[in-house]
């Protein structure tokens, strides 16, 4: 008699058969809309370079819009401006000038952001590695000016991480939120570095308040209309792409960026990452400072070396879509911007600030979809919260 497990079922495959039906197709979820397609389909796969584009004409768009109400051609404001950035050798070299702090800030503020942290304290970082940078080359400055160059920058990588890595030790240990902590230690970097160039670091033979200026043999001369830091700054933005992608290390960062809880469920030590990304970061942006020292005149440290390049780098950060090689144009455009401005005010009359007013309206509109993202996905949380608690 035949064993009636040997007798196949109805529609399954007899023993030894290999099954070749197709599995099911994946049913969308109920009430889930499709995804776009075509143009729109386009737009949204590709947001990360159409948000920042868009944010951008906005912005000149309504900065025309302000400039035609002052009465001036806004055709004409923005050829004033763009053409001697970038189309003089003196208004190009002052756009790779701005550049080289911009992206170098602009990174600092990437790396955190893709570890899940937001560093408002480029702005401290920038001005502790440029302290440090003055110091240690007033301290070395019998040295070959080669070398007195290299421990300036080392120093001023090393003053920025330093500074930086108070705010992530804090976050790591106390878990103080880092835009808390960074933006007291702007202030406090202010607060320090006046009190030392009032005191133990104030040039005698200078009339105000300023460092011992970079020995001659030190100061980084530019090639032609290219400042050294470029170079620097273009291969830095090439390597932390590299290292967010390639790593271990760049992984470990994604993954806490992502989620904290599965970093940690894998092993990964989430207080060492914290304080090394912002490590980092400073160190990015104390390079930046030490930078500026050794290759603006006057190449000393004095009140407004700074200016606000350590507050552009988050719009940097942001323009870029947090993607370190994005850095690059991003710098390029906003280093135009601040190089033009004192060129605009000279042809139209307009004032300078309107530079600032058109960074501020990009920032605003390049922010939009992440706080609506934000907004969203809390709603959604709380949606699904009470959903599922709804008759429990």
């Amino acid at each position: 008699m035949a064993d009636p497990r040997d007798e196949p079922s109805d529609g399954a495959p007899s023993q030894g058969a290999v099954a070749t039906e197709a599995p099911p197709p994946v049913v969308p979820e109920q009430g889930a809309p499709p995804p776009p397609t075509g143009v729109l389909g386009l737009l949204v796969r590709e947001q990360s370079i159409v948000v920042p584009i868009v944010a951008v004409v906005a912005a000149l768009a309504i900065g025309a819009a302000l400039i035609r109400a002052q009465g001036v051609n806004p055709t004409y404001a923005y050829q004033s401006l763009f053409s001697y950035s970038f189309g003089t050798a003196d208004g190009l070299q002052a756009t790779f000038e701005k550049m080289v702090p911009l992206i170098l800030c602009g990174l600092a503020v990437v790396i955190p952001l893709r570890v899940g942290l937001f560093n408002i304290g480029a702005q401290g970082q920038l001005m502790s590695g440029a302290i440090c940078a003055a110091a240690a080359a007033h301290s070395v400055r019998e040295a070959p000016g080669f070398l007195v160059a290299v421990i300036a920058m080392v120093a001023g990588i090393l003053g920025g991480a330093m500074w930086a890595s108070i705010a992530g030790a804090l976050k790591a240990s106390r878990g103080v939120h880092e835009v808390i902590s960074t933006i007291m230690l702007n202030s406090i970097a202010a607060g320090l570095i006046d009190y030392l160039v009032n005191g133990p670091l104030k040039d005698p033979t200078s009339a105000y308040p300023a460092s011992y200026p970079a020995p001659d043999a030190a100061k980084l001369t530019p090639l032609g209309f290219i400042p050294i830091g470029l170079p620097i700054a273009l291969v830095l933005a090439i390597l932390v792409a590299w290292m967010l992608r390639r790593t271990t290390l760049g992984f470990q960062f994604e993954t806490i960026g992502r989620n904290r809880h599965a970093a940690s469920y894998a092993g990964i030590r989430l207080g060492g990452m914290i304080v090394l990304a912002m490590a980092v970061a400073g160190g990015l942006a104390g390079l930046a400072g030490s930078v500026e020292y050794l290759e603006i005149d006057p190449y000393r440290y004095q009140d407004g070396i700074a200016g606000s390049l350590g507050f552009d780098g988050i719009t940097i950060a942001l323009l870029a879509r947090s993607s370190p090689l994005g850095t690059i144009p991003a710098a390029m455009l906003v280093g135009a911007l601040r190089a033009g401005s004192s060129t605009l005010m000279f042809n139209t009359g307009i004032q300078p600030e309107i530079v600032d007013m058109l960074l501020a309206i990009t920032l605003l509109l390049v922010s939009l979809p992440i706080i609506a993202k934000l907004i969203f996905r809390r709603h959604t949380a709380k949606s699904s919260a009470l959903a599922s608690s709804w008759g429990s």
